[in-house]
């Protein structure tokens, strides 16, 4: 059995007529679910039994069977992994055979035995790239200096895919929310820069120690219409595999989404 390496994967499989069928706005929305796990490669009409047969694998992860086993798997290799040595690869500190990082600030433990200790909500979106970025952290320091998603080793060709999940679902929340940032910084100890980029709010998010994320925001103005843009440090490709920083985006967005809602947002904008 084969399964998706990447959103890209699944994009090649499909007519790639934009037919909406799927419920999605473009046979490339459809091919970031389906990656995700948020739809089934089934929804796709055009989607032969043979193709299907082929893929089963990436089905069952489409209906959380394989996320399971992935954490499973992760938590596995985690058994393996000595985590107090670790400690200051991924930015974090030893104790009590417990290794600690913060997550957007906030205390995240994991066990010797792979289990995960938190005084905040972590779903299998985000739990899943917190512990491979544990794994396979090479401890780079940060350069400060941010890169989009496509100046990212091999980001090139998945950009689109990011830009669909990432950017424009949360510009479109920003557009929607006038205090997005202001509760982000709040919420997820955020901290505002100043100019920018030249954008009206700019702002840094600690997801994990060795990989902030930088999110810059153009309000419309003279016709023009807004712009948002998610970016990184030049040092996050060598800090985490790029389908980690490309899942673990996606999984903020999620969480910003359910956050937005709270606000008052129809779904259908944020959807």
């Amino acid at each position: 059995m084969r399964s998706f390496a990447n959103a890209m994967d699944v994009f090649r499989l499909l007519e790639k007529t934009n037919c909406r069928k799927c419920n999605e706005k473009t046979c490339l929305a459809f091919a970031s679910k389906v990656f995700l796990g948020q739809k089934t490669l089934d929804l796709c009409p055009f989607i032969n039994q043979e193709i299907l047969g082929q893929y089963q694998e990436q089905q069952s992860k489409t209906n959380g069977i394989e996320t399971e086993f992935t954490l499973f798997d992760l938590k596995n290799e985690i058994k393996k992994c000595n985590l107090e040595l670790s400690a200051k690869r991924v930015g974090g500190i030893f104790s009590n055979d417990r290794l600690t990082i913060k997550i957007f600030g906030k205390p995240f433990s994991i066990a010797s035995n792979g289990k995960m200790f938190s005084d905040i909500h972590i779903n299998s979106f985000i739990a899943a790239p917190i512990l491979e970025y544990v794994l396979h952290c090479k401890g780079v320091p940060l350069t400060n200096k941010w890169i989009s998603f496509r100046e990212l080793q091999g980001g090139q060709e998945m950009n689109g895919l990011f830009v669909k999940t990432s950017e424009e679902p949360l510009k479109k929340i920003a557009d929607r929310y006038p205090s997005l940032f202001e509760d982000l910084m709040v919420i997820f100890n955020g901290k505002k820069i100043e100019n920018g980029y030249e954008s009206d709010i700019s702002l840094v998010l600690y997801p994990l120690p060795r990989l902030p994320i930088r999110i810059s925001y153009w309000k419309p103005e003279d016709g023009m219409s807004s712009d948002l843009r998610i970016f990184f440090d030049s040092s996050a490709d060598m800090n985490a595999k790029l389908n980690v920083v490309y899942r673990l985006s996606a999984g903020i967005v999620r969480m910003f989404e359910k956050i937005s809602k709270k606000h008052g947002i129809p779904e259908s904008v944020v959807a």
